[in-house]
């Protein structure tokens, strides 16, 4: 009886494998996809930002230049005296979460303390902003839970 349900299991395990690889297939295809897509984008003066959005914490998200990988990018603080940030001008924080955007601004050079995490990060002042894609491909290895805002853990873009 004990062999029996041992097979048993292990047939089990093995039906789930091919599922898994499927999985790992598509993420893997998807983001090579992104980077492919990151190394066509055209050069200029401009930034990529994607939007972290976490309740406890003040931070705006990931900023990059363009063409260079997430993993170059730079968790930021904005400055919104010259522009609102895109979830702060629609009056609903946070509900762009995920989101990738074009950016208009620059580093100021300054750095702020945000005292939830206790960490420091750039200043970029804000100038303008374009939505690029709502649904972008992921950009962290731990997928969706990354994005969870009310996990109080900050994820770095693989």
């Amino acid at each position: 009886m004990k062999t029996a349900l041992l097979a048993l299991a292990a047939a089990s395990a093995l039906t789930l494998l091919p599922g898994c690889a499927t999985f790992d297939r598509s993420a893997t295809a998807a983001r090579e996809e992104m980077l492919a897509q990151i190394q066509a984008e055209p050069r200029g003066n401009y930034f990529v930002g994607r939007r972290y959005f976490k309740n406890d914490y003040k931070f705006w998200g990931y900023v990059r230049k363009p063409g260079e990988p997430w993993s170059a990018a730079k968790m930021v603080m904005f400055n919104e005296n010259k522009h609102l940030a895109p979830d702060r001008e629609g009056g609903t924080l946070g509900m762009d979460n995920g989101y990738e955007y074009k950016l208009s601004g620059y580093f100021s050079g300054a750095t702020v303390y945000e005292p939830a995490s206790n960490g420091f990060y750039p200043e970029f002042v804000l100038t303008g902003y374009q939505l690029r894609n709502a649904t972008p491909a992921p950009i962290f290895s731990n997928g969706p839970a990354a994005l969870d805002p009310s996990k109080r853990y900050i994820v770095t873009p693989y």
